[in-house]
Order: C-alpha cells, then structure tokens, then sequence
C-alpha cells in the first residue's frame, strides 16, 4: 500500500489516499478493541443502504492497525460552506436533510446510546452530585432506536464530483434517541466559534423534523458531560460549562 499522499491528520490516526482506497492508520497506542469497532460500525450502517464509504478491509501496516475504505473524491461540506458563504443557508439544509436520513435508519446490531453515555458520565471530571444529577435525567430521557452518528459535522459530509452527498467517519456511532446527536452537532458549531451557525442548525433541524427545540436543550448537559471525557483540556472546560447550564434562552 502506498502511504505518500497524506489527506488528513486526527488525534490518534493519519488518513491516506492510495489510487481509489482511503486507509485510516492507527497510532501504535490506539486500542485494538476501538478499531474494529469502527470498522464494525461502518460495516453495519453500510447494510442500511445510506451513502457511506464501504470498508475493504481491516489490516496492519508496519504495526499500526488499519482500516481501508473506499476513496469518495470529492469536497466536504465544511470546505464548501467556506468556499461559497452566500450558499451556507442551501448546504445547511443538505445537511439537516441528510441527518435526518440517517436517523430514519434502523441498525439493531449498533451499541446503544444510552450505554455508551452512561459510562462516559461515570467516567467525566464531575462530582457525584452531578454525575447523579446526569444518570438520572438520562435514565429519563425516551428510549429509541435510530442510528445516530455521534460526530455528526459538516467535515464528515462529503460531496462527490457528481453532487452526491457520503457521510464518513462512523466511529461514534450508536443506536439510540436523536435528539442526543442534534445535540452534539449543536455543541460541534459552538466548538468551532460558529454560533451563529449553531443557532441556525438547531432551529432548521427542529422545523424540519418537528421537534421542541426544549427537548433538544435537555439533551445538551448529558451529552457535554459525555464529550467531556475526550479531547483537549480547552475543549473538555468548554464542555463542562454546558454541564450546569439549567436555563436557555
């Protein structure tokens, strides 16, 4: 495999682009176990019949561990929205079109949500008041079962030659409620400084999907607590501010 041409670097894993495969290589430190869970993951929501990037094959290279899709040529979303501001509003609603697709979507063999937040709350930098205060409001939150991405970003959207859109990046995904992931896309704008955007987001998503953009609101302390465990100490403070927030505007 040639390993040359670099076309993104992540925490934890380089993305190359070899002829018509796209190989996703590992640090050396990166659990086995998460690995394959993301290749498992994206085999799964493959048989859902949405447009993702299908995995070749699981390998290791001098090794590191690597997952090997297909290549999608193509830009992403987020390239597009600042490349072309005047159509933000048009790719905005591609976006919340195309998320509301993949929450259509049933995917019985994915973790469940529910699991997944209830360990990262148990795992967060809070006290056990919080904490407590979380596991309850979770436990109370409705039970559902649609796919739901987990990192659900106009970066992860990529548009081919042709105009159609892909969805990669299925690490995070789970089946669960999806309000919990509008969450999250809500807290990724912000992440970003795009505010504006987050605001936009959230109200095209609740008119497009009638949902109360209250119940969305009561979703965003339990995911921030649940983001909270990963990324960099700047992130994790910003998250953790969202933790005690009771009222919204």
């Amino acid at each position: 495999m040639n390993l040359d041409r670099v076309i993104a670097v992540r925490t934890g894993k380089t993305v190359y682009r070899d002829g018509d495969k796209t190989i996703k290589v590992f640090d050396e430190d990166y659990k086995k176990s998460d690995v394959l869970n993301e290749a498992l993951n994206q085999a799964r929501v493959e048989e859902t019949g949405l447009n993702i990037p299908k995995v070749i094959e699981v390998t290791k290279i001098e090794g590191k561990w690597a997952i090997v899709t297909e290549y999608i040529k193509g830009k992403t979303l987020a390239q597009l929205m600042q490349e072309n501001p005047d159509k933000y509003d048009e790719y905005l609603e591609l976006f919340v079109d195309l998320q509301i697709s993949v929450h259509n979507k049933k995917c019985p063999l994915l973790n469940k949500l529910k699991d997944k937040m209830n360990r990262k709350i148990t795992e967060a930098d809070l006290d056990a008041t919080t904490r407590y205060e979380l596991h309850t409001r979770l436990e109370g939150m409705p039970k559902h079962t649609k796919v739901c991405h987990g990192d659900f970003d106009p970066s992860n959207i990529i548009i081919n030659e042709e105009g159609v859109p892909y969805i990669i990046d299925w690490a995070h995904a789970t089946q669960g409620n999806a309000s919990a992931d509008v969450a999250r896309t809500y807290l990724l704008f912000w992440l970003k400084g795009d505010i504006e955007g987050a605001k936009k987001y959230l109200d095209l998503f609740c008119k497009k999907s009638d949902t109360a953009k209250q119940y969305i609101q009561k979703w965003l302390p339990i995911v921030a607590a649940s983001q909270s465990v990963k990324g960099n100490a700047k992130e994790r403070e910003f998250l953790l501010s969202w933790v005690n927030v009771v009222d919204y505007e």
